[in-house]
């Protein structure tokens, strides 16, 4: 086949550079089938050919700029289709005002064909070539892609790569008793090897969704669901499964996307006696996922999620020869973030930070505040016991400062998948409505909303701070609040994750312009911080990064360096007033109000930061 004369230069050049290495990884992991190699080869090339000619030309682009993703000047915006704009060509209409909020990457929420009262919020995925009706179709999602393209915005989808829905036809096909779509899943006749597999593997819900098997009544087996019973895991040993699921991926890239979010992906590959997460044979699957984008569509990225701490999970970034994800979700700092908030203790995050320092540069995290699923403590608690706090109860501390339970605390949160016999609970709520926004618009006073807006700012000028790319997730860049309407929807009512996804308030959205508004002040805000961060050389991701000496515990400062710039970002989490002595000689001006400002002695307001800068 290599050597068909039909085959386009361009095509095969790309191809011979990936395979050798991809031949080996394929027969490593199928036992040399070398004719499902040849299939999964030939998928490659009729993918390539139905790429259309402005994405190639992209793709060329793109090769000569490698590493145009990691500039200073991206900011991600996060959010559901239908929750921003009914539809996608709703999304489309309201470009101009994703424009204005200096987005350079859209994260649309996974958007695929799901069942309605099945559908994980969207990850149960029963058709990868179709979009929820609700949305629109695979038109509407290609203009929208080709719209964002023209205002200089990348698109980033997710691809569910673990599991399809129990209504995809491949789980139908398996239902009615057809062996070669069985062999796609993980089914037993009976209960021995799942049992088996229970000793070793965690519960992913425990609460909601216990166990990691289901009973299928209509193929008279039991099959692998390793999230929820409507989620069938797919079978990676089967090279049908792997071909066809890049094949499916493949097809959203020729649609326009410009990143795939690889969802779940540590989790693709089970063996028995094992915790089947994050085995060897994962980082060789997508090994192959980043040689199939390199052969077929060079300028697409893959980002990565994997539910680990940053050391770990930045193993999906592989190595400088045999590269991986080109980018990864920090799923760590959101929740140390929201410690430090409940806490007023920056230690556990200096902890974090010099991890996040001791990895190498080339590594480029996606970091966020909220997402659009809840906040689980999954915090270092071996370092935290070192600070006299233990687990149990500092969970238990935190749900209730967040929910607004602890006396004091101006926070609306709701807790998510308690689990009553570990006492333990994960927390929802936005961005906003965490920091005391809510409570002070009900409540409060001038003052409060001034504090409250303040710590929404400076959480989110940590994000700005930090090498790599923000994510904002929409709505937060004006400060939108909890939507409690998912109460009287009986599909989401039993789900808090519904309180921070609600629709958005396009109301509150138009006071963005007037600065008096805690709309317009938040904006504004973000606005000014993406501009500085963008013009200053110092927030390059190859710029030195150091954490600076505040000797306070409620204080958290970092030094950056880069091409003659420098910048001190100190960030006070305390809940007084506080002097921070950095001793700094040199003049300094404020980024925030381009105002001079002496870094000897910085004064931060309760909840507040400051950006110095200088130049050599």
């Amino acid at each position: 086949m290599l050597n068909d004369p039909q085959w386009e230069m361009e095509f095969a050049a790309r191809f011979r550079r990936c395979a050798d290495e991809m031949k080996w990884l394929f027969c490593e992991l199928y036992h040399s089938d070398l004719k499902a190699f040849d299939a999964y080869v030939q998928m490659l090339y009729d993918a390539w050919q139905a790429r259309p000619e402005a994405l190639r030309e992209s793709d060329r682009r793109r090769e000569q700029d490698a590493a145009g993703y990691r500039r200073r000047d991206v900011t991600v915006m996060q959010m559901y289709a239908g929750a921003f704009a009914g539809t996608l060509r709703g999304v489309r209409e309201k470009l101009d005002y994703i424009e204005e909020c200096g987005v350079r990457c859209l994260h649309l929420m996974p958007l695929l064909e799901s069942p309605i009262l099945r559908s994980d919020g969207g990850y149960a995925v029963s058709n990868f070539r179709r979009v929820q009706p609700e949305l629109g179709t695979m038109e509407d999602l290609r203009a929208l892609t080709e719209a964002c393209h023209e205002k200089g915005i990348s698109v980033c989808l997710d691809f569910v790569m673990n599991h399809t829905s129990e209504d995809h036809e491949w789980a139908r096909r398996a239902k009615a008793g057809e062996k070669e779509y069985q062999a796609r899943y993980y089914f037993y006749d009976g209960w021995e090897i799942p049992n088996a597999y229970e000793q070793t593997v965690p519960q992913a819900f425990p609460t909601t969704a216990p166990g990691n098997f289901t009973w299928c009544e209509e193929a008279g087996k039991v099959v692998m669901t390793t999230f929820y019973p409507y989620e069938w895991d797919l079978n990676y040993m089967n090279p049908a499964v792997f071909r066809d699921m890049t094949d499916n991926m493949l097809f959203l890239c020729n649609q326009g996307a410009d990143v795939i979010r690889l969802d779940a992906m540590a989790y693709i590959w089970k063996a028995l006696g094992t915790p089947c997460r994050n085995l060897p044979q994962t980082h060789m699957l997508v090994r192959m996922l980043r040689l199939a984008c390199e052969t077929v569509c060079p300028g697409v990225l893959l980002l990565g999620e994997a539910a680990l701490r940053s050391e770990m999970v930045s193993a999906y970034f592989g190595t400088k020869e045999k590269p991986e994800c080109h980018l990864l979700y920090n799923g760590v700092m959101m929740p140390v973030l929201w410690h430090t908030v409940a806490a007023r203790d920056t230690r556990l995050l200096a902890h974090e930070m010099r991890r996040l320092l001791a990895m190498p540069k080339e590594q480029i995290f996606l970091y966020f505040l909220r997402c659009h699923d809840d906040i689980a403590w999954q915090l270092d608690y071996g370092f935290l016991k070192g600070c006299g706090i233990e687990e149990k109860a500092h969970k238990q501390y935190l749900n209730d400062y967040l929910t607004g339970k602890w006396p004091g605390s101006p926070a609306l949160g709701e807790v998510y998948n308690a689990d009553l016999l570990r006492g333990d609970a994960r927390l929802c709520g936005t961005a906003a409505s965490l920091c005391g926004v809510e409570s002070a618009r009900a409540g409060g006073s001038a003052a409060d909303m001034e504090k409250a807006l303040r710590l929404d700012i400076t959480l989110h000028a940590f994000l700005f701070t930090l090498s790599g790319l923000p994510v904002i997730y929409s709505g937060d860049e004006f400060a939108q609040e909890n939507d409690y309407a998912y109460y009287n929807d009986p599909l989401k009512a039993g789900d808090s994750r519904w309180l921070q996804r609600g629709d958005l308030d396009w109301r509150r959205a138009a006071q963005r312009g007037k600065k008096t508004t805690p709309a317009g002040k938040m904006f504004s805000a973000i606005r000014k911080l993406q501009s500085v961060r963008a013009d200053c050389a110092a927030f390059d991701p190859d710029a030195d990064v150091w954490l600076l000496d505040t000797e306070d515990d409620g204080v958290i400062g970092i030094g950056r360096y880069f091409r003659g710039e420098k910048v001190l970002a100190v960030f006070n989490f305390g809940d007084e007033e506080k002097d921070v002595w950095l001793r700094e000689q040199e003049s300094y001006t404020d980024m925030m109000t381009d105002q001079p400002r002496d870094a000897g002695a910085v004064t931060l307001p309760a909840g507040g930061f400051a950006w110095l800068r200088h130049t050599y």
